[in-house]
């Protein structure tokens, strides 16, 4: 799952705080399981790459 925190899970906590806690809008999380590591790096070039 990927998930830009500003504007999810800490959408209402103001700008100021979330630079404080190191959250900026360029943020990106990205939540992976318990796959292989270089299938992740795999699909995360491919999508990259297509866009």
């Amino acid at each position: 799952m990927i998930t830009h925190p500003a504007t999810t899970t800490h959408r209402a906590v103001p700008a100021e705080q979330r630079a404080e806690f190191g959250i900026g809008d360029g943020l990106v999380r990205i939540s992976v399981g318990l796959e292989d590591a270089e299938d992740i790096i795999a699909d995360l070039t491919a999508a990259l790459e297509a866009v």
